[in-house]
């Protein structure tokens, strides 16, 4: 139900998607039904972004999109209906210019499904996810941790969330995501280093030294 126009006010309240996430042009991948295009105006450094839908092409392979292309994906629930999420985790990851940003929601096997599958809710799902478990009820379960290990050492894991601040527990079983507030999914943010940061081990600040002046602004201290 319009999961991602839901994400919407959460987003807002948290300065990165604002200031670093949605900043430049990019993709939003299975856009189509609610798509983030229709929020631009919200993030002020985002100056536009493409929504890629069944008409535009495979989501799993993106293809005619050049690898390093753009400066953020979106994905909301679109990775459950691939038939290879790996791959198509990896195609998201390999249109992001370094230093762009992969934003992807799927829902939680235990948020979502709660316990059956294929999904009483959405029979298009091929898969459910969880952050991590050793084991699972469901014999579809995918670990998101493991997939974004596979992406290998270009990526930067930033946020791994299980959105379940509206979720309630104490309910029966039934689709919650039908109601205004209820999400039942996982958040994950990736960055996609740069070869500056994979040759030298990480992120280091800039060459060079404060001087007393920015030190007193940026600290109000007087050294």
């Amino acid at each position: 139900m319009k999961e991602c126009s839901k994400s919407i006010m959460r987003r807002l309240h948290e300065p990165n998607f604002a200031n670093r996430y949605f900043v430049g042009d990019g993709l939003d991948v299975g856009g189509g039904p609610d798509p983030l295009g229709l929020y631009i105006e919200l993030f002020p450094r985002l100056k536009g972004v493409r929504t890629w839908d069944k008409e535009d092409g495979d989501a799993q392979t993106l293809d005619g999109l050049e690898a390093g292309s753009q400066d953020f994906v979106h994905s909301s629930h679109c990775l459950e209906h691939l038939d290879d999420p790996a791959a198509g985790l990896a195609n998201w990851f390999r249109v992001l210019k370094p230093g762009g940003h992969l934003v992807l929601m799927v829902p939680d096997e235990d948020l979502y499904e709660q316990g059956e599958f294929p999904s009483t809710w959405n029979g298009d799902h091929k898969w459910t996810f969880t952050i991590r478990k050793g084991s699972s009820w469901s014999d579809k379960s995918l670990n998101l941790m493991d997939l974004v290990a596979d992406l290998g050492d270009a990526c930067e894991v930033l946020k791994i969330e299980k959105l379940d601040a509206t979720y309630r527990y104490s309910l029966p079983r039934f689709d919650q995501t039908m109601t205004p507030i209820g999400e039942c999914g996982i958040e994950a943010v990736l960055r996609k280093r740069t070869e500056e940061e994979l040759a030298q081990g990480g992120r280091r600040p800039k060459q060079g030294i404060v001087s007393k002046m920015e030190a007193f602004l940026l600290t109000g201290f007087q050294f």
